[in-house]
C-alpha cells in the first residue's frame, strides 16, 4: 500500500479521501449517481436540511481480512435503516441496490485507505441523505442529495477495547418517545452535545440517557446502544424503547449471544436502579464496536460492574463479532459482503 498513514494511531476523525459518490433526486426520480473527487457540497440557502434538519445518515465499515481482501458487514441492514429514516422525514428512499452499489464504488475506489489487517483500524463509510433546493416553509424539500464518503478510523472511544466509565445524563434527554429517536437523524445527535460535553469534562467516556418519560429506564449510551449480562450468565439484555436507534451491531450481538453462546437475548426495560443484577455491561455500535462499561455513575454513586475489568462474556462477544468482521470467524449467512477492487 502506497498511502502514508500511521494505521496504529488513528482517531475517529474526518479525512478527505480521493473519491465519494453523489446522486440527486429531482422531478420524482433518482438521477444516475457517480464518483467525484470534490468534497464540497453547494446548495441553496433555503435547503430544508439547513433550516429544519431534513436529513438522515448511516455508518458502516469496510474491513481488511488477513488475505488482503476487503469486506463489508451487513450493509443491507444499513440500507434498510436509512429507508426507515427517510420514511420518517418524508424523504425519498434510496433503493437498496443503489445504496449497496454506492458503498461498493466508494470503498473500491478508495481501497488503498482500507487499513491493513491486524491494526484494528477500519474504513468508516458515511452515507448521507439530505433535503436541498429552494424552500423556506416547513415542507419536504423539492430535491435530495445522496452522498457516500469514507475515511480510515481507529476506536471511537479512546483506548478501544478498554473498560470505560459512563455517567447518567439525568438532566438531559436524547430524543422523545415517538419522535425521531428510532431514525438516524442529525437532530438526535445535536441534542446529545451538551450531555457529552458534561461527561467528558468530568472524566467520563460519554453520557447515558434515561427514558424521556419516567427518567428511570436506560435508553442509549451516548452514540451507542447499551447491553448487559445478568449475574447468572443466562441473559443478554438490551433496552426496549420507542426512542432508541435500532443498532445493527446490537441485533448482531443478540443473534450471536443466542446462536453461539447459549445466552437468552432479551429486549426489555432496564431500570437504572437494577444495575446490581448484572455482572457485565457494554456499549455497542458501528463506531463503538463493543466497549466494556467499567462503571455507571448515577446520582453521585458509582456502580462498578464486576471487578472493573472487561467481563469474560463481553470479551467473547467482542472476539466473535470482530472475528466475523475481519474474516477470521465464519459468518452467519449473508452477514459479510466482499468488495471487488
Amino acid at each position: 500500500m502506497s498511502v502514508n498513514i500511521n494505521w496504529n494511531n488513528l482517531g475517529f476523525d474526518y479525512m478527505n479521501l480521493p473519491y465519494r459518490y453523489r446522486a440527486t433526486w429531482k422531478n420524482g426520480a433518482w438521477e444516475a449517481g457517480q464518483l467525484t473527487q470534490d468534497n464540497q457540497i453547494t446548495m441553496s440557502e433555503g435547503s430544508p436540511i439547513l433550516h429544519y434538519g431534513q436529513g438522515a445518515f448511516e455508518g458502516l465499515k469496510a474491513y481488511r481480512t488477513q488475505s488482503g481482501a476487503i469486506q463489508l458487514f451487513r450493509p443491507d441492514q444499513n440500507a434498510k435503516r436509512m429507508q426507515q429514516s427517510a420514511e420518517k422525514l418524508l424523504m425519498p428512499a434510496v433503493p437498496t441496490e443503489m445504496f449497496l452499489d454506492a458503498v461498493q464504488q466508494v470503498v473500491a475506489a478508495n481501497n488503498e485507505y482500507v487499513p491493513p489487517y491486524g491494526t484494528g483500524a477500519t474504513l468508516y463509510v458515511r452515507p448521507l441523505l439530505i433535503g436541498i433546493g429552494d424552500n423556506i416553509g416547513v415542507n419536504p424539500a423539492p430535491e435530495y442529495l445522496f452522498t457516500v464518503f469514507a475515511m480510515p478510523v481507529g476506536p471511537y472511544f479512546k483506548g478501544g477495547m478498554v473498560p470505560t466509565r459512563f455517567v447518567v445524563a439525568d438532566t438531559f434527554d436524547r430524543a422523545a418517545h415517538y419522535g425521531t429517536g428510532q431514525a438516524k437523524v442529525g437532530g438526535n445527535y445535536a441534542a446529545s452535545l451538551q450531555a457529552g460535553k458534561f461527561a467528558h469534562e468530568n472524566g467520563f467516556g460519554d453520557a447515558i440517557y434515561l427514558d424521556p418519560l419516567a427518567h428511570r429506564y436506560i435508553e442509549e449510551v451516548g452514540s451507542a446502544n447499551f447491553f448487559a449480562i445478568t449475574k447468572d450468565g443466562t441473559q443478554l439484555q438490551t433496552p426496549k424503547s420507542p426512542s432508541i436507534l435500532p443498532s445493527i451491531t446490537k441485533y448482531s450481538i443478540l443473534a450471536l449471544a443466542k446462536e453461539r453462546f447459549n445466552l437468552t437475548p432479551v429486549e426489555t426495560q432496564i431500570d437504572i436502579h437494577d444495575l446490581d443484577t448484572f455482572s457485565e455491561a457494554g456499549a455497542c455500535g458501528t463506531a463503538a464496536v463493543i466497549t466494556p462499561i467499567q462503571s455507571i455513575t448515577f446520582e453521585g454513586h458509582e456502580h462498578v460492574f464486576g471487578d472493573g475489568t472487561t467481563g469474560p462474556l463481553t470479551q467473547r462477544l467482542y472476539n466473535e463479532l470482530t472475528g466475523i468482521q475481519f474474516g477470521d470467524v465464519t459468518a452467519p449467512t449473508g452477514w459479510v459482503v466482499p468488495v471487488e477492487y
